[in-house]
């Protein structure tokens, strides 16, 4: 695993809430296209569901990281594409599963809105530094 260092609150940032304000590393990058909820067949997991949705796009995201040698450990870097903002809340829950809460990569949340399909409401996209 690579060195990674979180930055929460450097001086005259606020803390923020689940996410470093910066974290930086040395190793090999992984970057991770943005996941959505669709199973291993294509097929839409959860229409209308922001729960089932959330857990499939963090299950994609878990099995492209080990697909690429990494983990949630190594990520440093999350950007959430939500179609309502008010699943954040929801997003952090289930986000907690995966990673280190103590330790959060940093992370941009923005509402958009529509995603490259109409029944997707979550798209999440992964950084990592892993070792070499």
């Amino acid at each position: 695993m690579s060195a990674l260092q979180h930055f929460r609150a450097p001086d005259g940032l606020a803390p923020g809430p689940g996410y470093s304000h910066a974290v930086t590393g040395r190793g090999r990058w992984v970057a991770i296209a943005g996941q959505i909820a669709l199973d291993g067949e294509g097929k839409l997991v959860g229409p209308g569901d922001p729960e089932a949705q959330t857990r499939q796009v963090f299950a994609n995201l878990d099995r492209a990281l080990a697909a690429a040698g990494a983990s949630f450990t190594d990520v440093i870097k999350l950007n959430y594409y939500l179609t309502d903002i008010a699943m954040l809340p929801l997003v952090r829950t289930i986000r907690s599963e995966y990673l280190d809460t103590a330790r959060p990569p940093a992370a941009t949340a923005v509402q958009v809105t529509a995603l490259a399909m109409p029944d997707l409401m979550i798209e999440i996209e992964a950084w990592a530094v892993c070792a070499d």
